[in-house]
């Protein structure tokens, strides 16, 4: 009878923790779908063609597309032949953002993107894997009567891709190339209100340099930055569950500490886990408000990266604790075969990054995808990172599999166990089991939202009721990681909870003032985790 009652009220309690944590989950989607908007925002932008016949085209002079003290413009390069002004004195000006706009720290960062308008002539042709060069300037100022602070200058080069789906006679003059998109520029933060890009296409007819890349009528840009409104809703859920994650990392280190035995591998690993997810969520983005932070994109990609070693590593870790019959458990030596995949590949994009992104701190206008070696480099790094996960995947189903195969042998054999050593079996595959569902439940869910997010329109509308998908899929994901790592401290945590020498160590076979240790495979003498008195494994008569 009394094992009846405590076998509901456990099923009854983790019933309970599998509700409140459902309900967090869905409260993190519903806060990215109905109060965020969406996650970013596109902004096409059209140069204005500038004329700059100064002597050697002084650089600290810059071309307003329009405002009180704008340039003088071109209307198009028709104008500038009748006019004899020559290519390398047209400067195409962009102001950030539009007219009676101003840009905001909430917005993050920028990104840039150029599509070219060229004209198809039958003297000025557009040649096959042709190069166009760029002299590029980035300017800020804070005030509409302040004078261009000059943030970066370059000289940059771009391939152009380009497809012409007419017949190149004298009766397509005038027809446009369709040519892909190529990229401009990026920096990591949104600092000042105003921005101005000067861009110049220097022609050099004995170097070759801008020869042969038809004729350009116009160069526009397609600006995407954060959106201000899902920042706040993104840094309001950071600030909320940083204690959270903190809260429960310092109750479960305490309860191992709390332990007569040193902690093992999988309780490390599981608290690795923790500081991994804290250091994603520490909300250090509130900073960059206030400060000219442009390295936060590169610094928030190796945070998600160490949490996402980290979390892979734990995956290879917990199935191979769980193997119940090997002898080499609780070393990390043991697992140099499965986690060193996961090295070298994230090795490989923290060097890919650094290429890209690490060189963009100095050169927003950088991309490592616009020369040859660059794009063979970056290549090469994902082929190798991408294999090195292949690999890891291979382990990771090969450990599940045998884990699965293990736990099919001794469920048959369980009943003829001693109560202690069947205790200890159903506890490692309630455990395995019930762990590896929810996994594959946040995979899955993370597929899945994923995919939706990039098939759909960004938001759906049932009646009244608009739904972001894209800022659902975001908040929805990190809170689900969340959850995750919440639960896994939760669920292993040693307990210390003294039930008696009669009730709980009698029938074990176990020394009075003991309890029987389930954390990890290995028996050991100090108390079972929540998984196993919230999942009828304190079984007592």
């Amino acid at each position: 009878m009394a094992g009846a009652i405590i076998e509901n009220m456990s099923t009854r309690k983790l019933c309970i923790v599998g509700g409140i944590l459902l309900v967090l989950q869905v409260i993190a989607f519903l806060v990215g779908g109905l109060i965020a908007p969406s996650p970013t925002t596109a902004v096409p932008y059209m140069s204005v063609k500038c004329i700059d016949v100064r002597k050697n085209h002084h650089k600290t002079k810059w071309l307003m597309p329009w405002g009180p003290n704008h340039c003088k413009k071109l209307k198009d390069f028709d104008e500038a032949v009748s006019r004899q002004i020559e290519a390398n004195d047209i400067v195409f000006a962009v102001h950030i953002p539009l007219p009676s706009k101003e840009m905001s720290p909430w917005f993050q960062f920028m990104l840039f993107i150029m599509q070219l308008d060229i004209a198809f002539k039958m003297d000025n042709d557009l040649k096959e894997n042709a190069e166009i060069t760029l002299d590029v300037s980035l300017a800020y100022r804070d005030d509409m009567f302040d004078d261009w602070e000059e943030i970066a200058h370059a000289i940059e080069i771009r391939k152009l891709k380009c497809t012409f789906g007419s017949p190149k006679t004298v009766e397509s003059e005038g027809r446009h190339y369709d040519c892909d998109f190529l990229p401009f520029m990026e920096i990591g933060s949104v600092a000042h209100k105003y921005y101005l890009i000067n861009i110049r296409l220097p022609v050099n007819d004995r170097k070759g340099i801008n020869v042969g890349i038809g004729e350009i009528k116009d160069i526009r840009l397609v600006g995407i930055h954060q959106n201000g409104g899902f920042t706040k809703v993104w840094f309001a859920m950071k600030t909320f569950l940083t204690p959270s994650i903190l809260i429960i990392m310092v109750w479960y280190w305490r309860r191992i500490t709390l332990m007569t035995r040193a902690p093992v591998l999988l309780e490390k690993v599981i608290f690795a886990l923790g500081i991994s997810m804290t250091f994603i969520n520490i909300p250090v983005e509130w900073f960059s408000i206030g400060f000219d932070w442009t390295w936060m994109l590169l610094f928030g990609d190796i945070r998600q990266g160490i949490f996402y070693a980290m979390l892979l590593s734990f995956w290879i870790i917990f199935c191979g604790e769980h193997m119940m019959d090997q002898n080499e458990r609780n070393r990390l030596s043991g697992y140099w075969k499965q986690v060193g995949p996961i090295a070298v590949g994230s090795f490989c994009l923290f060097i890919f990054d650094m290429c890209e992104r690490g060189v963009q701190l100095k050169n927003p206008f950088y991309s490592i995808w616009t020369t040859e070696v660059g794009t063979e480099l970056a290549m090469a790094f994902i082929i190798v990172a991408g294999i090195c996960l292949c690999l890891y995947f291979l382990f990771l189903c090969f450990m599940v599999f045998q884990v699965f195969r293990n736990i099919s042998g001794k469920q048959s054999s369980l009943p003829a166990m001693s109560k202690a050593r069947r205790l200890h079996y159903e506890g490692l595959i309630f455990r395995f089991k019930f762990l590896m569902l929810i996994t594959l439940a946040c995979a899955a869910m993370t597929v899945i939202f994923f995919i939706v997010s990039q098939v759909t329109e960004g938001h759906w509308k049932w009646g009244d009721i608009t739904i972001e998908v894209n800022s659902a899929f975001f908040t929805g994901i990190y809170g689900m990681w969340n959850l995750y790592v919440f639960a896994l401290m939760f669920l292993y945590a040693p307990s210390h909870k003294n039930y008696g020498e009669d009730q709980s160590n009698g029938d074990l076979g176990v020394n009075s003032g003991e309890e029987l240790q389930l954390t990890t495979t290995i028996t050991h003498v100090d108390g079972p985790t929540e998984v196993y008195k919230l999942a009828r494994k304190e079984a007592q008569e």
